[in-house]
């Protein structure tokens, strides 16, 4: 069994984290802040569809909950599965949004940094418009 390597990028929304988990538990609200996701984001059955940067992506996202479990699992055109762990926790009067970034087989060290960046892009957008 292999692991890999794992970074926990997270922004601190002040606003409540039901709120912040209703918004963003809602697919059609994703392409407002999760510029992965950025047009086209339809029901699909069970799943999701939505143009992503490199093509065509299906999203299978978790179930509600009332633990702010947003997991999901993008497939790629090429058939890859990339799963995002994200959590949504209070903090306070507020919340902390957290996702689990993997640096899977193949991904370079400077690929890893730019993902990482990409998503504490979308992480500040994201709290932007839940502070607005």
């Amino acid at each position: 069994m292999t692991t890999y390597p794992a970074r926990f990028i997270s922004v601190s929304i002040d606003r409540d984290a039901r709120e912040v988990y209703d918004f963003a538990a809602e697919p059609t609200n994703f392409p407002k802040w999760a510029s992965g996701l950025a047009s086209g984001v339809e029901k699909a059955g069970d799943d999701w569809t939505a143009e992503g940067p490199d093509g065509p992506i299906r999203i299978r996202f978790s179930p509600p909950n009332e633990f702010g479990v947003l997991d999901h699992v993008v497939t790629l055109s090429s058939g890859v599965e990339v799963l995002i762990p994200l959590r949504i926790v209070t903090n306070g009067g507020g919340c902390e949004v957290t996702l689990t970034l993997f640096q899977t087989p193949g991904v370079s060290d400077e690929a890893f940094e730019t993902d990482a960046e990409w998503v504490q892009s979308d992480l500040r957008a994201l709290k932007s418009l839940m502070e607005s």
